[in-house]
Formats: structure tokens, sequence, C-alpha cells
């Protein structure tokens, strides 16, 4: 159970009057795979201790962030199975009481025959791919209050200035999304004031045809963002899909955003041998997030921590540990991700909006 509103405030207040250099703050980001092929069955895996769930839990217990955005997580009506993971952490010894979901645009039926093959109700005709309603959905877990927070989920893409939208019927139009998953803005409340993760899980660039549909969409996602930027301290966060290096994507969108953004460039501590698709790769291997398929694509940067450019980061990595290493097996038990996480300094930016 968290803090109650009076002892927060007195907390905070307290840290901010202090003088005393506030610890930073640890944010992370990692797909843990808890997305399963039908509605309940996370819940289900949850609650009878599925290894999987238990090795995603290690993983995240390890990293010991303050707030992590999970972006392969099943959402239900209710929460229940982001309260019962929420329990599980607790369990492995990192408790994170605070939480944050809301119903993502994958597995939402749109009722219209989204990718045109003569059928409707498909994953494919979900206003984001899904085989049932908050199917690998996001959620924010946090040691720190959360909020306010803004969701962007229900934008339709048509109405993103510049996109990239291909040709399509004007009934698809009118009710198409642009988040293929979500597009959030969640304020963590730190001691050291607010800030600000903008959060998002992309669709993958590729599983489409000549007209580029998706690696469009995917360009977009990230483009959202260029119109919304906060001026409180902000993180852009999420897996956004994308390589600009070794992967077949649209970067546009992502370089625009490094013009007010920072790239830590998290490095994992091992990788794996370079051989297959990664053989052929031009990208610092170091970087790489995704254990894909060795023949094709291979491993992949494609989550990512981007903190504003006034923050000051202290610390950063991916969460890849080499053979033998007491973590690797939970590692590669619990996802094919890796997870992400950057430390920040907040009193440079708080001092500086002071001024």
């Amino acid at each position: 159970m968290g803090l109650r509103p009076a002892a927060l405030a007195l907390l905070l207040s307290a840290a901010a009057g202090s003088g005393a250099a506030a610890d930073p703050i640890r944010i992370a980001t990692w797909d843990p795979g808890l997305s399963r092929k039908g509605p309940g069955l996370l819940l289900r895996d949850i609650r009878k201790g599925d290894p999987q769930v238990l090795a995603a839990a290690r993983v995240i217990a390890a990293a010991a962030p303050d707030v992590i955005l999970l972006t392969g997580i099943d959402w239900d009506h209710d929460g229940r199975a982001l309260e019962a993971f929420s329990e599980t952490l607790a369990q492995a010894g990192h408790a994170m009481p605070h939480r944050f979901a809301a119903r993502p645009n994958s597995g939402m039926a749109a009722g219209l025959d989204l990718d045109g093959d003569g059928r409707r109700g498909e994953a494919d005709d979900a206003q984001g791919w899904g085989q049932f309603t908050g199917q690998n959905g996001m959620a924010v877990l946090s040691r720190l209050p959360l909020g306010p927070v803004i969701d962007y989920s229900d934008r339709l893409w048509r109405d993103l200035p510049g996109n990239l939208m291909p040709d399509t019927a004007p009934e698809i139009a009118a009710i198409q999304r642009l988040s293929s998953t979500a597009h959030w803005d969640v304020t963590a409340q730190t001691p050291s004031g607010p800030v600000r993760l903008l959060a998002w899980s992309a669709t993958p660039p590729v599983f489409d045809g000549d007209e580029d549909r998706n690696g469009r969409r995917n360009h977009d996602e990230a483009a959202f963002w260029l119109r919304h930027l906060p001026e409180a301290p902000f993180v852009l966060i999420g897996t956004l899909n994308l390589d600009p290096v070794d992967g077949e994507c649209r970067a546009e969108a992502l370089t625009a955003l490094l013009d007010h953004a920072q790239d830590p460039q998290p490095r994992g501590a091992w990788q794996p041998p370079q051989t297959g698709a990664n053989a052929r790769h031009r990208g610092d291997p170091a970087l790489d997030t995704g254990d894909f398929d060795d023949e094709a694509p291979g491993n992949l940067r494609v989550d990512y921590i981007l903190p504003a450019l006034a923050l000051s980061v202290t610390g950063s990595g991916v969460l890849w540990p080499a053979p033998g290493d007491p973590l690797a097996e939970a590692v590669a038990q619990a996802s094919d991700h890796r997870l992400v996480w950057v430390d920040l300094d907040l009193q440079p930016a708080k001092e500086a909006m002071a001024e």
C-alpha cells in the first residue's frame, strides 16, 4: 500500500526543502512477455506461479527500477492481472505499489475489414493487432506516486499533421486510430519534482505489403510526440520497434525527436555470437535490446529511453547478462526482449527551471 496523500506531501516537501541532493531515479522499460493467447490466461498463469511469470518478476527485481513501463502485458478491465503481477513482484523483493494501465488499442475491434482480405473480426482488423481486447498492452509500475495521466490513444491517424497514412477507404480513415497500442503521458512524482513519461509501443515496421502501411504507422507513432513535448522534464520511453541501422524502418521521426532528447545509448554487458543475420549488421551489438531469430532479422535495438536534453543521465544499461551469470536463465526464460534502464539526476533540471 502506498503512502497516504498527506504523508506523501510532507515527504516531498521535506525532500525539496532540505537542500540535500536526491538520489538518482532509475527508469526502465521492458517487454516482459506477459501476453497470452486468450483473455484471462495471464491472470491464471500469474496465480499458479508460472515459471515465465516468476522469471519476469525476478528480472525486474534485479534491475530495481523506481518506475518501469511494461510494453508486453495483457490488459483486463478490472486490472486483476496487473495487480497480481505487482504482488508477485513484491514477493520477489521489489515492491512497486503504484500502477497505471488503460485499455490499449491492441485487440480493440474496429468493426471493419482493415486489412482488406474480405473478412472482418480478425486480429488484423483490430485498431492494433490483437486476438482479443487488451492483448499485448502496456502498463506502468512504480515505487513513486503516479499521476496525472493524459491518454492520447484515441487520436485518429488521419488527424496527425503531415501523416504518412497510405490511401485508404474513407470509412476506415474515419475510425483508424494512430496508436497501435497506446500513447500515454504519465507523470511520476519524484522527490525532486515530476517527470513525465511519454510512453508508447509501436507496431513493427514489417509484416505488410508494398504500401508499407506498418512502416508508415511506425514512423507516425514516433512523430506524434513532436507535437506533444511538454516543457516539464520528460522521458520518451517504450518499444519503438525501429532500429535505424539494422532494421527496416523510417527513422526520420526518431532523428527529429533527438533534437529535443538525448540518447544515452544503454549497453548490454554481453552480446551473443554475431552469426547469421547478426554478422551482416552494421550497428553496435551492445545496443541491441531484442534477441530475435538469428537468421532474420537478427538482434535489433527496438526498446528506448530518451531523456529530455536538460536531464542529467548518471548511468544506463541493457540487462543482458552473460551465460553463467545467475540472472541469465531468468532473462532468457522471460522474454526475447531485454530490459533497458537509465538513471537520472533530476536536480539540475529542477534548478534550471527555478532560474
